[in-house]
């Protein structure tokens, strides 16, 4: 072994292989069209492929990067595909990745003011600017009792809603014997399964999370909540939460939030309201109407990592009242003590959230916003509006197809007239074909395809020949 002082990178080095890497991400956003997108790769391909122990010895940058063209690309789901159109964006854009790759360089670790004080203060700023920028109630800014936090996901912030919930309504006494077990939650029978996987691990049980039938377009009976709600407590219960969504994941489906806001006005219930993917959209005047009635909430998030060209991860959380919060998760052990955060005149972030540590995310934020502006996002949302109603109207044009729901924002759910079994193998040839990547959801018990349109790249062109794709494989499925 050769005699060094120091196996690191050398700052050299690092600008030469820094570049390399740009170059790469460069390259590869200019030709991600070509790739299949959804990845070909077989069970353990990946694996098999790589060494089965680590190096003995350091291997050589080139050597890595070769690596992950030959292995790791074609194991990749092309996520910044524009023709993506699964699940939900994951986008990504430039400023934000350098924004990213600024806070790794930087390596700061924000869980106390104390420890970067312009990590803290970038965040509580960014915050207060998504707050003016969506046009959301001004409770939520971080100059009153209320504030702004990023989190990984909008499932961590529904979990740290929960739990700021269930101790406001036991009083703190969630942990007596006999009070964690009546506490009970609830939201829709298409809320995101988040709700339910949060319900858990704040101790209150799937067995006490009550599903809120729907009406014709899925959205919450506001009158079926106000009559469970009553009749848990009548029973006993102690009724801590509502979760109500604003664009759910299968259907893009918004709840009445203005009802719902006013049945837990009377009955003293917790409202989180989930904006995930939707919520970028508040950016355009003209769409605010989504978020009619969040002034009676108590807690709100979206994920600027899906719809506002921020990569993950990005969920911006809001609460009315930090206290409650602060309530519910903050522990102060000595070694974190110092005078800055005695004096009560910052925030320390480690306590709105579940981890201690933190990334300096606020930075890629910031600087998506600062290169768009204003200007810049509102034009991409509505041209990304602009592309759903035309690819909503060409589903309606063809007797093969109906649409499933009325369409979203962001959102088509249709599928093909002659049946399930023809939508599903609809499907199949369409994902197998590797020009589009699309998923499915069961509206009423039946298959339908959504048609998630929102990413970066996604450009009209791309949204016609997916149509295409789409109407010419529908030719050949029986039945159709």
């Amino acid at each position: 072994m050769p005699d060094r002082d120091s196996y690191h990178m050398t700052p050299d080095e690092f600008r030469e292989h820094g570049r390399a890497v740009i170059d790469w991400i460069a390259d590869y956003l200019e030709r991600v069209e070509e790739f299949p997108v959804l990845s070909r790769a077989r069970p353990g391909e990946v694996r098999a492929a790589l060494p089965t122990s680590p190096p003995e010895t350091g291997e050589s940058f080139d050597a890595m990067l070769k690596d992950v063209e030959s292995i790791i690309l074609p194991g990749i789901t092309h996520w910044q595909s524009p023709s993506f159109f699964a699940y939900f964006p994951a986008n990504s854009s430039g400023p934000s990745v350098l924004g990213e790759l600024l806070a790794a360089g930087l390596g700061v670790q924000g869980m106390l003011w104390a420890t970067s004080p312009a990590c803290t203060e970038l965040e509580t700023l960014v915050m207060d600017w998504l707050v003016e920028l969506l046009d959301l109630p001004d409770r939520f800014r971080s100059t009153g009792a209320g504030g702004g936090v990023i989190q990984d996901s909008a499932s961590s912030g529904t979990l740290c809603a929960l739990l700021a919930a269930r101790e406001r309504a036991t009083g703190g006494a969630s942990n007596v014997a006999g009070v964690r077990d009546r506490v009970t939650v609830y939201a829709s029978t298409q809320a995101h399964s988040s709700v339910e996987k949060g319900v858990r691990i704040a101790g209150i049980g799937s067995d006490n999370l009550r599903h809120v039938p729907v009406d014709a377009e899925l959205r919450m009976l506001p009158d079926e909540l106000d009559r469970t709600i009553a009749a848990d407590r009548s029973a006993g219960a102690v009724p801590a939460a509502v979760v109500a969504t604003i664009g759910t994941t299968s259907t893009g489906a918004i709840d009445p939030i203005p009802e719902i806001a006013d049945v837990c006005r009377r009955h003293g219930v917790w409202l989180h309201v989930d904006a995930a993917m939707a919520g970028t959209a508040a950016v355009c005047p003209e769409f605010r109407w989504i978020n009619r009635g969040v002034e009676g909430a108590d807690s709100y998030l979206f994920n600027p990592h899906k719809w506002m060209f921020t990569n993950f991860d990005c969920d911006a959380f809001f609460v009315a009242d930090r206290g409650a919060l602060l309530a519910a998760l903050s522990i102060l052990p000595e070694y974190l003590r110092n005078a800055a955060s005695e004096s009560g005149a910052v925030i320390d972030y480690r306590d709105w959230h579940v981890p201690l540590g933190r990334r300096f995310r606020a930075l890629k934020l910031w600087f998506v916003i600062r290169h768009y502006g204003v200007e810049g996002l509102r034009h991409h949302i509505r041209r990304h509006v602009e592309l759903v109603q035309a690819f909503d109207a060409w589903v309606r044009e063809d007797p093969r197809f109906e649409v499933a729901t009325p369409p979203s924002l962001h959102l088509v759910c249709f599928r093909l007239q002659a049946g399930d079994e023809a939508t599903e193998a609809l499907l199949a040839r369409l994902n197998d074909d590797g020009g589009i990547y699309v998923t499915h959801t069961k509206v009423e018990g039946r298959t339908a395809i959504r048609m998630s349109i929102g990413n970066t790249l996604t450009e009209r062109r791309h949204v016609e020949r997916a149509w295409s794709l789409i109407a010419d494989v529908a030719g050949s499925v029986a039945g159709a």
